[in-house]
């Protein structure tokens, strides 16, 4: 997309946000970077990264600064991901199967959407070796439910991301305005005996009533690890651990689904305190920057994961723009680790930041 004019230098992941909105038509980029109601919560996923200010400590040897960790026991370069984010052939032609090689390519784990506008089958084709978790919405139909788990297992994903904020669609007026849902269809969630994808708003069936206790039918189908995404308080992490999951995603929805809940980076802190280091935790929600991967580590983030940023590069210029926006996100934290006197990701800890009064 961007060889319609002469290309700017995209030096950061604003940049190419920028770019992107010029690239989408309205009720796409409307579906992307809209929020929930006010959009509150979206901005202030942002916004509260900004109110974190770093320690740096100096006279340290920098000369080597490794980014690499491990999330679920599997090695990645950096600690940061892609969260899951639906119908990527919205903004270009490959859609997830581009996303996917970039994951790959750049060493770090991809969440594939259940609603990936690519079949599973053309995504692992896409990246083999690349390491994939896959996000599930619990359908009502359990057998449904069933079917794809197995499928999910036997394509080698190798951990199961439960979204369970959203027991129904956070009120989205972009969405409704552009009446955008009535035209997007979806490849996996369907019957492996019918071949035909269900429009969008049949997946509307996502369950309302799956809850704590349903988790064990769900740890009796799959030997996967567990990871629940959208936990934002202590109760509910505290819960998590009980029932025995394997990690947690503190997560808003990208401020999509509740409005006027905490910024993630603010819900991190009660999540990390509340499974004392029984469950690695993860965020997702308003990460930008390098320092903004640092802040999160050091408020006990094993890994963050991207949203919005990974599909505006992958408008401007598909698997080089994924590559790209994962590389300088990468570079500005290899920069923050080693400004601060970090040269491994278990150096960085609570005493490189403090909380701004501004």
């Amino acid at each position: 997309m961007s060889e319609s004019g002469p290309e700017m230098s995209l030096v950061c992941l604003t940049d190419f946000q920028a770019l992107a909105r010029e690239h989408l038509s309205k009720s796409t980029r409307d579906y992307i970077e809209g929020g929930a109601d006010d959009s509150v919560t979206r901005d202030d996923n942002v916004s509260a990264f900004k109110r974190i200010r770093l320690r740096p400590r100096y006279l340290r040897d920098v000369s080597e600064v490794d980014t690499r960790t491990t999330i679920q026991g599997e090695k990645i370069s950096a600690p940061i991901g892609i969260a899951p984010t639906g119908f990527h052939c919205l903004v270009w032609p490959d859609g997830e199967m581009s996303t996917a090689r970039a994951a790959q390519a750049a060493g770090v784990c991809y969440i594939t959407s259940t609603v990936a506008s690519c079949s599973l089958e053309d995504i692992v084709t896409a990246a083999p070796t690349g390491l994939r978790w896959f996000q599930f919405y619990v359908h009502p139909d359990r057998q449904l439910s069933k079917q794809l788990v197995h499928r999910v297992e036997s394509l080698g994903f190798k951990a199961l991301v439960i979204t369970v904020d959203t027991p129904v669609c956070g009120n989205r007026r972009y969405d409704v305005q552009n009446q955008l849902r009535r035209n997007l269809t979806l490849k996996d969630l369907q019957s492996p005996k019918k071949g035909n994808s269900l429009p969008y708003f049949q997946m509307a069936s996502i369950s309302t009533s799956f809850c704590w206790n349903d988790l064990s039918w769900l740890q009796s189908i799959t030997r996967l690890p567990i990871i629940l995404k959208g936990i934002l308080t202590r109760e509910d992490a505290e819960l998590a651990v009980k029932h025995n999951v394997q990690g947690i995603i503190v997560s808003n929805h990208g401020g999509r689904q509740l409005d006027e809940v905490l910024a993630s980076i603010d819900a991190l802190i009660e999540v990390v305190a509340a499974v004392k280091g029984k469950v690695e935790v993860y965020l997702d929600g308003g990460v930008r920057t390098g320092n903004d991967v640092l802040k999160a580590l050091a408020l006990g983030a094993k890994c963050v994961f991207l949203g919005r940023p990974i599909l505006w590069g992958l408008t401007c210029k598909g698997e080089h723009g994924v590559k790209e926006v994962l590389n300088i996100l990468t570079n500005e934290f290899h920069t923050s680790m080693a400004l601060t006197g970090c040269r491994s990701v278990a150096e960085i800890n609570r005493h490189l930041i403090q909380f701004s009064r501004l």
